[in-house]
């Protein structure tokens, strides 16, 4: 018998067979939470990508007297935009500052939301027109 081995009380007796599939269904909730809890992270991300880059949009409006509230809002996608809070104010004379606060999806956009706001600030110097 050279190469094969017989089945028996060395190796264990077949005792460890499906041993790798009831590890991995035990992990795999773990596994799941691990990978919910990392999109979370990544909507948190965005959202505060969201919300920097909508302040910005703002802020360059309001510089020029234009709708500084419409430009916020107008790149927002859909899930962030009904619950964005969009307000103006003037740090220095001169100067106009637009900020911007997000809600953060729990999961998927759309559905409901974390109980925190996500704030975006941006300023910019006012513009006159001649």
């Amino acid at each position: 018998m050279s190469g094969v081995r017989a089945r028996g009380a060395a190796d264990g007796g077949g005792r460890d067979r499906g041993q790798v599939t009831v590890e991995f269904t035990g992990t795999l909730p773990l596994i799941l939470v691990v990978l919910a809890l990392m999109w979370q992270f990544v909507l948190i991300g965005y959202t505060f990508t969201l919300a920097g880059n909508a302040a910005d949009e703002g802020a360059r409006a309001a510089a020029v007297d234009g709708d500084w509230v419409g430009a916020a809002r107008e790149d927002l996608p859909d899930a962030w935009r009904g619950s964005s809070r969009v307000g103006r104010g003037s740090p220095a004379p001169g100067m106009v500052e637009v900020t911007v606060g997000l809600k953060v999806p729990v999961l998927f956009p759309g559905g409901a939301s974390m109980p925190m706001t996500i704030t975006g600030k941006a300023g910019a110097v006012e513009e006159s027109r001649e």
